[in-house]
């Protein structure tokens, strides 16, 4: 492998990742970088567990999903054990999926049946949050080498920041829209009603928790429909 091209090309992702506009558009770079920066890679994607469920983020072939979808299944397979403890391990690389997998007896051979020569997948996290999996595929056994497993983790963390990054940025966006919208919708119940601010928001308080419905819900109700009657 070309490093010092390699390097160029890493720095380049780098900043093309930071540049996205949203957690959708991050990820889709992300798991494109990987196709075109690690050799060997013929699909990737993130997989991010919710309790026992699979998500498939920004697949880059139904490959990815279909395997996804298998773990799920199953209960067991290399990427959904990736993504299951921030204590397991950071990376693992099977280098031949035609070969016996005492580890994952049942995934294996039901991922060799769906194309699958040799995968490699890498937990995205940072000091202080795990993400989920970055999952790479190949179609051939024996693609991966150490240069690719390097070249894996140093996409993986840069991948974890833009990642975590673009997630917040969306976070607070979110924030700030709720924020606006409850106090639209208590300036609607001061005049209408002739509350304070204080009284307002109480309103709204409590009319979210005895309809067990959360506080921006209630108030896109409130300015949807001029009141909560």
């Amino acid at each position: 492998m070309d490093w010092g091209r390699f390097a160029q090309q890493m720095a380049s992702m780098a900043r093309d990742l930071l540049a996205q506009e949203s957690v959708h558009s991050t990820l889709a770079r992300i798991t494109a970088s990987a196709t075109e920066l690690v050799e060997g890679c013929d699909a990737a994607g993130i997989l991010v567990l919710h309790e026992a469920k699979v998500e498939t983020l920004a697949p880059t072939h139904q490959l990815v999903i279909d395997s996804d979808q298998l773990q799920q299944r199953l209960g067991e397979g290399p990427c959904f054990d990736a993504a299951r403890s921030s204590q397991g391990e950071r990376v693992f690389r099977i280098a031949d999926l035609t070969g016996e997998q005492p580890r994952w007896p049942a995934y294996a051979p039901q991922a060799r049946a769906l194309g699958v020569g040799s995968m490699m997948g890498f937990l995205l996290f940072t000091d202080d949050e795990d993400l989920g999996a970055l999952n790479l595929y190949s179609r051939k056994s024996g693609a991966f080498t150490e240069a690719s497993e390097l070249a894996g983790w140093l996409l993986a963390s840069h991948a974890a920041v833009a990642f975590s990054s673009a997630r917040t940025h969306t976070q607070m966006e979110q924030a700030v829209a709720t924020r606006h919208v409850i106090g639209e919708a208590m300036g609607i119940l001061m005049g209408s009603r002739h509350l304070t601010e204080h009284e307002a928001f109480d309103v709204l308080r409590c009319y979210s928790q005895e309809n067990n419905i959360k506080l921006r819900e209630v108030a896109r109700r409130v300015c949807a429909e001029g009141s909560l009657s």
